[in-house]
């Protein structure tokens, strides 16, 4: 599914170049569950940031879906984040005063799918990501923090991704809750899911059935861990 080759990233200020990343070379397969983890500073948000097609590598080559992404133009991107890839936040991005569904379907609504389809769809990702079907019509100001993450992920699964991309995803939540929604990372994985975690904490990242290790915008660990 995903086939990254020789990556670099390099922002220029000045006269002044910084090589964020240095060269990545890897492959994620479909079905993978894999972990990005690294320390602050390492890469793995400008990694991330490339894999979701919020940005292009300076050089290399990147295939999602057989697609080089690396090459493609704003708008071009744009339709691969919408077609291919599901993102979830660390700090959720709903929409306070607009019930659970709503927010589930609002990718919908830009995808021109009718009302009634999209009320249908959204509650379906609900279930998926383990939301209580009891809460469907609450605000999401009226939810906790590990509901408000369900519902991200229930938002980022309506269209049918190839990819979940989760960016420290429990990083405002309590340990306990914490787990819970890593555990429904793990059980959409086990439907099939192909998601990648970015963490900087080595207890999230055993989550995954494989961790890659960033340093200084370098891979020093790719391990199987499941």
């Amino acid at each position: 599914m995903i086939e990254c080759k020789d990556i670099k990233k390099e922002y220029k200020t000045g006269d002044e170049t910084t090589q964020v990343l240095k060269g990545l070379t890897f492959t994620i397969n479909d079905g993978e569950y894999v972990a990005i983890m690294g320390p602050s500073g390492s890469g793995k948000s400008t990694l991330m940031h490339i894999l979701g097609a919020l940005d292009t590598p300076t050089s290399g080559t990147y295939f999602l879906d057989g697609k080089d992404v690396s090459k493609l133009g704003d708008h071009e991107l744009a339709d691969i984040r919408k077609e291919k890839v599901g993102f979830v936040f660390q700090a959720f991005n709903l929409l306070p005063r607009a019930t659970v569904v709503r927010n589930v379907a609002l990718p919908l609504v830009y995808a021109g799918v009718p009302k009634q389809e999209r009320e249908k769809i959204a509650k379906k990702a609900l279930i998926q990501a383990g939301f209580d079907e009891a809460r469907f019509n609450h605000l999401s100001n009226q939810l906790s923090g590990g509901q408000m993450q369900r519902v991200a992920i229930a938002r980022a699964l309506v269209n049918n991704p190839s990819l979940l991309l989760a960016d420290e995803p429990t990083g405002n939540l309590d340990t306990k809750t914490g787990e819970i929604v890593l555990q429904t990372f793990e059980k959409l994985n086990e439907q099939g899911h192909t998601i990648i975690l970015i963490t900087h904490e080595e207890d999230v990242a055993k989550h995954a059935r494989r961790i890659i290790h960033i340093k200084d915008g370098e891979i020093i660990k790719d391990e199987k861990i499941k």
